[in-house]
């Protein structure tokens, strides 16, 4: 196939979602072999017959799906190709395709580990997963459960402006999306630089006096900027040049500069691990403090009889800010004697009394009730609807039978809220 061609196939299909709708990223055949070529001598692979094989099921218009699938093709690895990700199959597909590392994305790695226990459940021969989102509170019991013992996750986009990897083999680098040594650490000080962000308009916070940015220190972190020397090495979204001028900060630290802004938020260890705290617009507001959505979902997620958490503000009329949800997918078994007053008090001991949700939504199905059509989590529609009864299943398809429950400031557990409840705090008769 012709070199200009390939790249344009490439340029359409691969899909940028980190804030917003998904967008079309350029992903040009040259980057192809690069990562290719990178990827087949990561994490000690043997190429050929005899070799290893990837098993791969996420979608292949998708950055991680379609970029490993292609990888292994360019790199003369073996792939074996899932039609769909599927908890039945998962596994059985693995063993039976032979398979020694798998990709994944999103909420997967959650979904297949709150699957029943299964003969199968070791009966394979993988010995390392690849990709990334892979949650702390996951990270080690999957990796005791299926008897996986390496971990190769990384952090990227589909755009490529800031990559960081992780091979994790042991315990020192568990949860991390990616490692610097004191080298690369000297080396990228004021490339990959951390900025406060204001989180109710998502814009570089500025000092008023000169109107340059805030630089956090790497110990707090903040939305990561890459800094660039011309727009050209960023390669944009497909036919979308207004959503490509967006990502460049301009004047961030003196006039002149330009920076690439990844709408992430991440901090880096003082021993240079790197760890990944929220998306921008995940994060919000409540009670003049920040809230991260990942930092709250993992730590509901680990109380017992739930399957998944999926943590999101949401506005209240007559409230500054947004009070925190997180809407829950309960092991079906859990869900008639749940402890409404445990995860209350479970959560006020492990958070902020800020952070803890003052909501709660209880979703259909044991898993991945609101994730999208890449296995990641959705909350656009969940965020949308927010709590307001009249509004519920208008956005979140099938939504309209989940339960709400809500813990006053004076209350010790989550109850139903009901219509009265949602008119009492809207008249200033109930306050959060």
């Amino acid at each position: 196939m012709d070199t200009e061609l390939n790249s344009e196939v490439a340029d359409r299909e691969l899909t940028s979602g980190t804030t917003g709708l998904p967008k079309a990223a350029s992903f040009t055949t040259t980057r192809m072999h690069r990562e290719g070529a990178k990827r087949a001598s990561s994490c000690d692979q043997r190429r050929g017959p005899g070799g290893d094989k990837w098993y791969v099921c996420m979608p292949m218009y998708h950055g991680t799906g379609g970029v490993a699938a292609m990888t292994c093709i360019m790199a003369g690895v073996s792939l074996a190709i899932g039609k769909r990700f599927s908890v039945q199959n998962f596994w059985r597909d693995v063993r039976d395709s032979e398979s020694t590392f798998f990709a994944y994305v999103g909420e997967t790695a959650r979904y297949l580990l709150a699957a029943p226990p299964s003969p199968l459940d070791k009966d394979h021969k993988v010995r390392c997963m690849w990709g990334n989102g892979l949650r702390p509170d996951v990270w080690g019991p999957f990796r005791e459960r299926f008897g996986v013992p390496e971990v190769a996750e990384f952090f990227n986009s589909s755009e490529g402006m800031l990559s960081l990897f992780v091979w994790n083999r042991g315990d020192y680098s568990v949860n991390c999306v990616g490692h610097h040594g004191a080298l690369m650490r000297l080396v990228t000080r004021n490339e990959f630089v951390p900025v406060a962000i204001d989180h109710e308009t998502n814009d570089i916070i500025r000092d008023p006096k000169t109107g340059f940015a805030k630089r956090n220190s790497y110990r707090e972190g903040g939305e990561i900027l890459v800094k660039l020397s011309d727009e050209s090495l960023f390669p944009g979204y497909w036919n979308n040049p207004e959503a490509t001028k967006n990502k460049f900060g301009r004047d961030v630290f003196k006039k002149g500069d330009l920076y690439y802004r990844t709408s992430d938020a991440l901090r880096r260890t003082d021993d240079g691990k790197w760890l990944f705290m929220d998306r921008l617009g995940d994060t919000y507001r409540w009670k003049g403090e920040n809230v991260s959505t990942a930092e709250v979902a993992e730590v509901i997620g680990r109380y017992p009889g739930v399957s998944e958490a999926n943590v999101y503000g949401v506005e209240v009329p007559g409230h500054e800010g947004r009070a925190g949800c997180a809407a829950l997918s309960i092991a079906p078994e859990k869900r008639k004697n749940f402890d409404w007053r445990g995860l209350a008090t479970y959560a006020r001991k492990q958070l902020p009394r800020y952070a803890v949700p003052v909501f709660v939504r209880v979703l259909d199905g044991e898993i991945g009730g609101a994730a999208s059509h890449n296995n990641k989590q959705n909350k656009t529609a969940l965020r949308t609807e927010g709590v307001d009864p009249r509004k519920k299943g208008s956005k979140v398809t099938g939504g309209e039978g989940n339960e709400v429950y809500w813990m006053s400031s004076k209350s010790d557990r989550y109850v139903r809220f009901e219509n009265t409840d949602w008119r009492n705090v809207v008249g200033g008769t109930a306050r959060l």
